[in-house]
């Protein structure tokens, strides 16, 4: 799947995205991130011991939610995620510099949040809607 430009456009920006997973009862868990883009791919990374790893799990069928509020474009992109490793931090510390602009302070996040077992999450987009 190949983003359309517009949808791009907004990926573009450090926006903080919704991120959907299923639960086991089939309800939507919905949670703000960061993100980065791969490509077509949006790269996510958080803590291991949170309900959403198990989720993916369960499920892989996702959403990231981005934009659309006041009136701004919006869009929802659906797929399936998938758990990946992050040698070196890598995403992390891409992901961290992008939203964190005092390189000082995001240092300090990314010791802090590296000192604990990370998840990188990988959503395979295979529909764009706008909203």
């Amino acid at each position: 799947m190949v983003l359309p430009d517009a949808a791009r456009a907004v990926l573009q920006k450090p926006l903080v995205v919704r991120m959907a997973v299923n639960d086991p009862n089939g309800y939507p868990h919905v949670v703000p991130v960061w993100f980065g883009l791969d490509g077509d791919d949006i790269m996510i990374f958080g803590f291991y011991d949170t309900r959403k790893i198990d989720y993916i799990k369960a499920d892989p069928r996702g959403s990231v939610q981005v934009g659309g509020d006041f009136g701004n474009d919006g869009y929802l992109l659906k797929g399936d995620y998938k758990l990946e490793s992050d040698p070196d931090h890598q995403w992390a510390r891409t992901i961290t510099y992008a939203y964190e602009v005092d390189r000082a302070n995001a240092d300090k996040l990314l010791a802090e949040w590296t000192a604990k077992e990370l998840f990188l999450v990988r959503l395979v987009v295979n529909k764009v809607i706008k909203v």
